[in-house]
């Protein structure tokens, strides 16, 4: 009897990550990614355009839609880049097909990255894979109409897939100056993408001092909604603190902050000189950042092509939008203003006279609707029931002056027309206010009331609120004088009678009478009487 012992065969246990470029700005991410040499993953491009799928350097290729758009593309149309995904069904699930992992790159706002992009995140989401989108939206200068088709491509996309990141090529304005070119604009947005998936492969397959497993980065990523990606690298005596901050401050993603994140992957790579003192001062970077009870997963491993640069690569998810809040709102106020019952904000109202509390009732002059300035006039219908509601006879309360309350006094209505010569009075301003009721359709059942023209000699008509500035006063300067030579120093005396030949007059003259004090003496306060 012989006993045969042999070591049980290795299974292969890497996750399998597969990445997808849906429309023309998806496949061209995977080209990039490609150039750059990313490594342990899939690559799989889908496109509606035959052309764009010829130029592809992905091994795998998905033809969308060959029936119904005949490799022509979308026309911008993403009701037929959905259709054209459904008719490739098959085809995508055998790709998509033992993934544990699937990052689906497009580009809002066309026609085939808006309508297949969620196609295909529904079958990875079907077939129980992790499913991450990245996706761009157009630049400001594409027109209101794309923008609109990416917003709504965008909203689609969130509810089909674990996590979302969202890019505005907008923001690449950020980051380029005049002399960036328009490839390496879109280089550097598509490094964003290439960082994230890095970031993933590196922490699951690389060697390192911390190594993770797929079951980690599930737990984080999975159902967490919008999700941040960054990556940064430093030299130098605080690398680590400079690379995390690098990373933070992802100044290329739809407004999202790390504020709050519920859950965080980590990567810290360096050489092998990178020391334990530099990944504690990363990570403590970031925790700084992120919300106390979250979950982060860190991960260090070694690259030796690095050289003295260290980098830091971050996934979060479940963060707070930094602007949620105030689209919220916004959206909210647009609701309210696209209501048939919304009426837009009133001006402010123009300031109206009040006469004092000692004047006669009657001579009070009551607000006139033309002194308050509306931007749109309400409808006839509700400007009677106002004027109606406005004009009722109140009954007034003894001592109750701050206001004009009107006397009962019914006065009919007749249908004649209107009189050339209308009630006035004097406003402060001196502005003349005109009675215009009889210009407004009667109103049956109510009474107008008219009101009275302020008689002569009222306070009212003598009251003037007008600013005269004072005349300025006149500002009384003495004559300037010149100093004479008595009131310069001895030295400059001695000086100038040397030159003029005057020393022995002016000697006797200091004999004679008394010297005055000089300008340095009378301002230091040392002149003698």
């Amino acid at each position: 009897m012989s006993i045969k012992l042999q070591l049980p065969k290795l299974v292969d246990a890497k996750p399998r990550i597969t990445v997808i470029g849906v429309g023309g700005a998806g496949c061209n991410a995977v080209n990039n990614m490609i150039a750059a040499g990313l490594q342990g993953v899939q690559f799989v491009v889908a496109n509606t355009d035959a052309q764009s799928l010829e130029a592809s350097s992905a091994e795998h290729r998905i033809q969308l839609g060959v029936n119904l758009t005949e490799g022509l593309g979308a026309g911008a149309r993403p009701e037929i880049g959905e259709a054209a995904a459904e008719e490739a069904l098959e085809e995508l699930r055998t790709h998509i097909a033992g993934a544990h992992m699937v990052f689906i790159a497009a580009g809002m706002g066309g026609g085939t990255g808006t309508g297949a992009a969620a196609v295909i995140a529904r079958i990875a989401r079907e077939l129980g894979a992790l499913t991450v989108g990245v996706v761009c939206k157009p630049f400001q200068f594409e027109g209101a109409r794309r923008m609109r088709i990416a917003d709504a491509g965008v909203q689609s996309l969130r509810h089909l897939v674990d996590t979302l990141i969202v890019i505005p090529n907008q923001n690449l304005f950020r980051i380029a100056n005049e002399r960036t070119t328009f490839a390496e604009a879109f280089v550097l947005a598509d490094q964003v993408l290439y960082s994230g998936v890095a970031c993933i492969v590196e922490l699951v397959l690389k060697e390192g001092l911390i190594n993770l497993d797929f079951a980690d980065v599930r737990t984080v990523m999975s159902g967490m909604g919008t999700a941040m990606m960054g990556t940064g690298e430093a030299t130098g005596e605080r690398r680590a603190v400079l690379a995390a901050e690098e990373a933070i401050a992802n100044p290329l993603l739809d407004d999202v902050t790390l504020r709050g994140a519920k859950g965080l992957l980590l990567s810290i790579s360096g050489g092998r000189e990178m020391t334990l003192y530099e990944v504690d001062e990363a990570a403590s970077r970031i925790r700084q950042e992120v919300d106390p009870d979250a979950n982060i997963i860190v991960g260090a491993t070694f690259e030796e092509q690095l050289g003295d640069r260290l980098r830091v690569s971050i996934v979060a998810s479940g963060m707070n939008r930094a602007a949620e809040s105030i689209v919220g709102q916004q959206g909210g106020l647009r609701a309210i203003a696209g209501s048939p019952a919304a009426q837009p904000a009133a001006a402010p109202q123009a300031s109206q006279y009040q006469a004092p509390l000692n004047q006669p009732q009657q001579h009070r002059p009551a607000p006139h609707p033309h002194s308050q300035a509306a931007p749109v006039p309400p409808p006839p219908g509700d400007l009677q029931r106002r004027l109606a509601e406005a004009l009722q006879p109140s009954n007034g309360q003894p001592g109750q002056n701050n206001s004009y309350q009107g006397q009962n006094i019914s006065h009919p209505v007749h249908s004649e027309p209107a009189r050339q010569n209308r009630d006035s009075w004097i406003a402060p301003g001196n502005v003349m206010i005109e009675d215009g009721l009889e210009n407004f359709p009667p109103l049956s059942g109510n009474a107008l009331l008219r009101t009275p023209p302020l008689p002569a000699g009222s306070p009212a008509q003598h009251y003037d609120s007008r600013f005269e500035p004072q005349a300025p006063a006149e500002i009384h300067r003495g004559s300037r004088r010149l100093p004479g030579i008595e009131e310069f120093p001895p030295q400059a005396q001695k000086e100038w009678n040397a030159h003029h030949g005057s020393g022995s007059r002016s000697g006797a003259r200091d004999a004679e009478e008394p010297r005055k004090p000089g300008l340095l003496e009378r301002f230091a306060g040392r002149g003698r009487k």
